[in-house]
């Protein structure tokens, strides 16, 4: 297991579960120093005091708060532990939701929660149980790193995944950013969904990091003396698609060869109704004219007929 980042318990309503949490990801980028190119001597960052310049240990810095300038509060870790915070060592539940309800681009980090200890080991199936049957999530408030946070607890596989949320305040409205009102033709919007059709996967667990992969490609190259990968080959670039139906069209039919479909695409004129082969009712539908207009002439003719009466009758 890795090693846990914060220890506590998890408060459902009168239940407590002692849980510690730990991180539910990797992080794979590989990350470069800085060095001086004459030597290659490592160019590192130091913590230096302003006023003396002295280079500081991490025993020798504290935290701080600037109230005004040239004047700051000192904050010891200490007072921050001794906040009157119900949250300061539980990650407390205060709802259940449905999932449906939390907007993604409030989610954060992500942690797994796991059992500290045998005896927590009940309370903790009780509330994966409580958690699967309803199909909500719960949402909770926990304090970490100095601040009070909102998380978001759900079931995945047979653990609880907290992830970390942004509080309402914290999310800036997308309403400047939106574009105008603009007119789409229907067969545009058709195209599109057939579009999303076509690229349409069960699931995204396939996907690779491709940069990583080549930059490490690329270091092994050269630690180990090796010619360095080519570059593949760059493809001529297509003619600049000027309409949106054109672009439309062409990506149906290259996400149609990708997946060895057939790639045929049926093209549609912007601003031409689609027509719809519905050969059945059509016919039904003339065949009702024709049966419509035979009874309208029959209704006349009778008509015709006693009028040429009346004119021999005269």
């Amino acid at each position: 297991m890795p090693r846990p980042l914060w220890t506590g318990a998890i408060s459902f309503g009168l239940v407590t579960i002692p849980i510690k949490v730990v991180s539910a990801t990797e992080n794979h980028s590989i990350s470069f120093h800085q060095y001086h190119r004459e030597d290659m001597g490592r160019i590192r960052t130091r913590k230096v005091c302003e006023l003396d310049g002295e280079v500081l240990s991490q025993d020798e810095i504290g935290k701080g708060y600037e109230v005004a300038k040239d004047r700051t509060v000192p904050v010891t870790d200490e007072e921050l532990d001794r906040m009157p915070l119900p949250t300061a060592k539980a990650i407390e539940i205060v709802a259940f939701v449905e999932a449906d309800s939390i907007d993604p681009v409030r989610i954060s980090d992500s942690y797994y929660l796991a059992v500290d200890g045998q005896v927590a080991a009940k309370p903790y199936a009780l509330l994966r149980k409580a958690l699967e049957r309803s199909d909500k999530v719960a949402v909770a408030k926990f304090a970490w790193h100095n601040r009070e946070r909102l998380g978001l607890l759900r079931v995945r596989e047979d653990a609880i995944v907290l992830h970390s949320m942004r509080w309402p305040d914290e999310i800036r409205s997308p309403e400047s950013l939106a574009p105008r009102e603009t007119e789409l033709d229907e067969d545009e919007i058709e195209r599109a969904v057939q579009l999303t059709d076509s690229m349409a996967l069960d699931g995204i667990s396939g996907f690779r990091d491709r940069y990583r992969e080549a930059l490490e490609e690329l270091l092994a190259a050269k630690s180990e003396g090796k010619a360095l990968p080519a570059a593949p080959e760059e493809e001529e670039e297509p003619g600049k698609v000027m309409d949106l139906m054109a672009a439309l069209n062409a990506s149906v039919k290259a996400a149609k060869e990708t997946r060895g479909e057939d790639a045929t695409v049926h093209e549609m004129t912007p601003g031409k109704p689609r027509t719809r082969k519905k050969a059945a009712p059509a016919a039904k539908k003339t065949a009702a004219k024709k049966t419509a207009a035979g009874k309208t002439a029959a209704r006349k003719q009778p008509a015709r007929k006693t009028a040429a009466k009346k004119r021999t009758a005269s």
